[in-house]
């Protein structure tokens, strides 16, 4: 048959003599930007540079090719070449300039691509940039890589696929869809039959700015200032201030508000001149912000920004804004911001009346999820006050507008709606924990919970009244973000126009009505501020009153402040509330593990070290420190109830009163099944397993055969700790035999079981534990001296980093492999919550050294009731959407219910949305223990590159809507995803054996260390 490319049908098969002319060919070129630097002064020529080597490229491959579809796709990841030391520097906003990179060789692409010659005259051949950049995100656990690289192989397709008309986002319900070719749409895309041009269409439309005009009328008759310089804060009309400042993120940096629509990469330029509550562009007559407003009160108002540049260029002034900036990056800023206005000759430092205005919060929010303890409300709240305090402390005469976070989740619609052309690839890489979550998660209701955490801990703040100690300074809580109201075009659908091109980032549009909106905040009395902002409605300005010319304050509000919270009452214990009301055990004891509710587990067993032994958990002193509080034991214990004591079977008793195998006190006189020995290394893991199966056979309270058991393995600490003392024997290779070697031996010879194994944790974060006396001072380092002893950023830090986390994929291999499936009674879980292990801070921000023992190491009797309760969670949390850290928040609700949905605790088996049986595996040993990885890892790559991965993934399964023809083409369509899936773990695999290699390079020096 013949056809052109611009017809190229999915369906078509081939006809020809040799296979390789007449046989239709595709191509996916990809380019990738890694290597690239984004705020590198040479990115433009190193872009260049780039986008020649694909013209070169492409030139080969026309030469030399017939009947080929070539797609060009720019490839990256959240990863960026350590060659790139400018992206080091903690001023850049590094997401926000890899976005604009990206953007930059996607546009420089895309000029390349359109250019004719790459449409050939016989039409056999063609070549296209797809639409948006390839992102692989930083996913560690194999799961949800699997699932995101899935995901990437369907966007693959659907890019291949001419675009079909008013195509709007499939939302994800549990399900990858497939996308078809459609009769009206049957052809493979190509730049002659999809034309980029409508898209552009579009988003020209959507972003046309009806109002050109950004000026504001001043009604205000009465302008003049107090008669004298008022004494008091309380008594500050606007023509008093002779000072503005500012500190804050982009949205006060004014990042791409003076951006014309069609231009996505000045977002990067910070128009300073036009921000909303700093900016003294021009004057109110073309440009409305807070400063030009305040200018018709005062004309020789200072401290405004001007112009476009960054916080170091003089038209700055006293916009001390960063880009990208957080919470925790308030204290510079003002430090900055004080010294500033202590050294300018155009300021009076200690008699000018000044505003402040500090509006932070969004890059926190946009993080927040990939570390939910270091971005909590309390945490970054703290960080706010830390500022503030600085300002309090130091600065006379000001007013401070402490502009409440914006409530970001209704941007999310300009990215739902396709129509409008919104770069939704770029604000997942600048705001990835607000963007990424689907309609109606959970992901997406804790976003919702956090912002609104956010703005209630910033009142609670200001309410707590620490900044009116004095008249001459305030702090005023401004609401006026509290509730965004998106602009609407005729037809519904939201207006681009108010945002900047990345539909992320806010326009000069929007910023008039901000700086309108914030005026009147200041006007309006404390306790009855407008709280909204509804960018459909106009703002009027507000005047001062004959009867109130005064920014309101507390003071002239009458404002009672509510004081500080309740001071909570002494802790006793560290128990937890039990809230569940589906605690009855099945109607019949169940024959499958994936069946098994909580109230079937009769027998608990423990395998492990000392925290298991619950080594100095309740120590007051160093002579207690060695002392086995096995009852306290978060994963085993048994002493008291769950209502002041938490752990793992405390809370199986609710389900189960008599449950058996419990340890209890102290000591070896109660220890149960906790057969943890302190000090144990996972060599000696085996034996215990031989002691625990022994013992359980002689206890005549346990029905051996039929009784279903839970038992949790967590070992590992102590290999990592001495490692640099025993590389050979220590090494991860061995380490995965030993546990293998274990499990085994379950597998074989114990009936009805669940087995919890634990990730060993990241014990980097336990150098950051430091507390004033002998035990944490001296000894700490001793007990684990490969970790704690090496200085930072040493080779000997960085070998056993490497090896902490080698150790944690080892185990993740051996789970997720499929070893331990061919029995219905029995299953092993992988529970990571100490995966990414999150030091717990106190409110100020550091360490909380209340979860740790007298050696600032092991764990105490708190930090073993959060181990449980985590423990526990995650076994009600599906494989593969397990937390994979630890809040450490010990809160006495904290603790998860089984659901009437799924009352069975979580395996891999029962975790995919239709469970089935996986088949039964070899259980003989297939590899020796010292096996290379190079084995290993070729092993890896075959088994991929044949077929999808099923065993060991949780990823969503692929369905499709298509007609009778869909198995012509959709051989074709898993063959695409088949080699998307193999290539891409084979970059994975190869990237990290590269990295692999160079650090052993660097590491080479022993150290010898004495166990504690």
């Amino acid at each position: 048959m013949t056809a052109a490319v611009p017809g190229i049908d999915p369906n078509a098969s081939c006809v020809g003599g040799d296979g390789k002319v007449s046989d239709w060919k595709f191509v996916l070129l990809f380019v990738p930007a890694d290597s690239l630097c984004a705020c590198s002064p040479h990115v433009a020529g190193d872009v260049k540079a780039v986008v020649q080597d694909v013209e070169a490229a492409l030139q080969i491959l026309q030469k030399r090719l017939h009947r080929t579809l070539v797609h060009v796709a720019v490839w990256s990841t959240y990863q960026q070449d350590n060659k790139c030391e400018c992206m080091k520097d903690k001023s850049i906003n590094q997401r926000l300039h890899k976005a604009t990179l990206l953007k930059t060789l996607q546009d420089s692409l895309s000029r390349v691509l359109k250019n004719p010659r790459w449409q050939s005259q016989s039409a056999d051949f063609t070549a296209m940039l797809q639409s948006a950049p390839v992102i692989l995100e930083p996913y560690s656990d194999s799961d949800n890589t699997w699932s995101y690289i899935n995901q990437l192989a369907v966007q693959f397709w659907t890019n291949m696929l001419q675009p079909a008309t008013g195509q709007t986002e499939v939302v994800d319900n549990s399900v990858i869809t497939i996308p078809c070719p459609t009769q009206e749409r049957p052809f493979l895309r190509t730049q002659i039959n999809s034309p980029t041009d409508r898209e552009n269409t579009v988003y020209s439309q959507a972003s046309t700015q009806t109002d050109p005009v950004m000026g504001t009328e001043i009604p205000c008759t009465d302008r003049s200032p107090s008669p004298t310089t008022p004494a008091s804060v309380h008594e500050l009309r606007p023509g008093d201030i002779k000072v503005v400042a500012a500190v804050g993120d982009s949205l006060t940096a004014a990042n791409g508000v003076g951006a014309k629509a069609d231009n996505l990469l000045l977002v990067i330029k910070e128009y300073r001149g036009l921000s909303w509550s700093i900016g003294g562009d021009e004057n109110i007559t073309t440009v409305t912000t807070l400063p030009n407003i305040l200018r018709e009160f005062n004309p020789s108002l200072t401290g405004f920004s001007e112009g476009i540049g960054n916080e170091d260029d003089p038209k700055a002034f006293l916009n001390q804004a960063v880009a990208g900036a957080k919470s925790g990056d308030m204290v510079q800023q003002v430090r900055i911001l004080v010294d500033k206005m202590k050294n300018d000759s155009r300021i009076d430092f200690h008699n000018d009346w000044k505003v402040i205005t500090m509006f932070i919060g969004g890059n926190d929010i946009c993080d927040f999820c990939t570390d939910s303890v270091f971005f909590s409300p309390r945490n970054v709240v703290s960080r706010i006050r830390q500022a503030l305090d600085m300002l309090h402390s130091e600065v006379p005469r000001a007013i401070v507008n402490l502009v409440e976070l914006l409530n970001i989740v209704p941007l999310r619609d300009l990215h739902r709606d396709k129509t409008l052309g919104c770069p939704t690839w770029f604000v997942s890489l600048v705001c990835p924990c607000i963007l990424k979550p689907k309609e109606g998660s959970s992901e997406l209701q804790k976003v919702n919970d956090f912002n609104r955490a956010y703005q209630h801990a910033m009142r609670e703040l200001i309410d707590s009244g620490r900044y009116d100690t004095h008249d001459n300074f305030t702090v005023v809580l401004q609401p006026l973000m509290r509730e965004v109201f998106l602009p609407t075009l005729e037809d519904g659908r939201p207006d681009r126009s108010y945002f900047s091109p990345d539909c992320f980032h806010l326009s000069q549009r929007a910023h008039t009505l901000m700086a309108r909106g914030l005026w009147n905040n200041m006007l309006e009395p404390v306790g009855n501020k407008t709280f909204t902002q509804d960018f459909t409605a106009a703002i009027d300005l507000k005047c001062p009153s004959e009867t109130n010319p005064f920014f309101r304050t507390a003071v002239n509000s009458n404002y009672t402040f509510p004081g500080p919270p309740p001071t909570p009452a002494p802790v006793t214990n560290w128990g937890s509330d039990f809230s569940c009301v589906n605690t009855a055990p099945s109607d019949t004891v169940p024959t499958s593990v994936h069946r098994l509710r909580p109230a079937d587990i009769k027998v608990v067993a423990a395998l492990g070290d000392s925290i298991t032994t619950g080594f100095g958990a309740k120590a007051k002193s160093l002579l207690q420190l060695r002392t086995e509080y096995r009852g306290v034991s978060w994963s085993i214990g048994g002493d008291k109830t769950l209502e002041t004591v938490t752990t793992l079977p405390n809370i199986l008793k609710k389900f189960n009163p008599k449950i058996k195998g419990v340890s209890k006190g102290q000591g070896k006189w109660q220890t149960g099944f906790n057969m943890a020995v302190s000090g144990a290394k996972i060599s000696g893991i085996p034996g215990q397993v031989r002691r625990l199966i022994d013992t359980i056979k002689k206890d005549s309270s346990v029905d051996f055969q039929n009784d279903w058991k839970l038992v949790t393995l967590f070992i590992g600490g102590n290999d990592l700790c001495q490692y640099c003392n025993d590389r050979a024997s220590l090494s991860p290779q061995n380490y995965s035999h030993h546990i293998m070697t274990s499990l085994d031996m379950l597998y074989k010879e114990v009936p009805r079981t669940i087995v919890n194994v634990l990730e060993i944790l990241e014990i980097e974060g336990l150098r950051r534990i430091k507390r004033d006396s002998l035990g944490c001072s001296v000894l700490q380092k001793y007990v684990c001296p490969c970790f704690l002893l090496p200085g930072e950023d040493s080779p000997e830090l960085a070998e056993v980093k490497r090896i902490n986390r080698e150790l944690q994929i080892e185990t993740e291999k051996l789970m997720y492999g499929g070893r331990y499936d061919g029995r219905e009674d029995f299953a092993v879980v992988v529970q990571p919550f100490f995966k990414n292990t999150i030091i717990p801070l106190n409110f100020d921000g550091r360490p909380d050294t209340t979860y740790f023992s007298e050696d600032c190491f092991h764990f105490s009797v708190r930090g073993h009731a959060d181990m449980a309760a985590a423990l526990w969670n995650n076994m009600l949390e599906p494989v593969g959407k397990k937390q994979t850290y630890n809040n450490f928040m010990n809160t006495r609700n904290n603790i998860r219910c089984p659901t009437e949905e799924h009352p069975y605790i979580f395996t891999k088996v029962n975790s995919s949305p239709s469970s089935t049986t996986t088949r039964a595996p070899e259980t003989d040993s297939t590899a020796p223990p010292h096996s290379s990885t190079t084995h290993s890892t070729t092993s890896a790559l075959t088994s991929t590159a044949t077929s999808a991965p099923t065993t060991h993934s949780t990823a969503l399964p692929l369905t499709s809507d298509c007609s009778d023809n869909v198995p012509v083409w959709l051989t074709a369509v898993l063959a695409v995803v088949g080699l998307l899936i193999g290539w891409a773990v084979t970059w994975l695999l190869l990237s990290c054996r590269a990295k692999k290699s160079k650090r052993m390079m660097t590491a080479a020096v022993e150290m010898k260390g004495t166990m504690f």
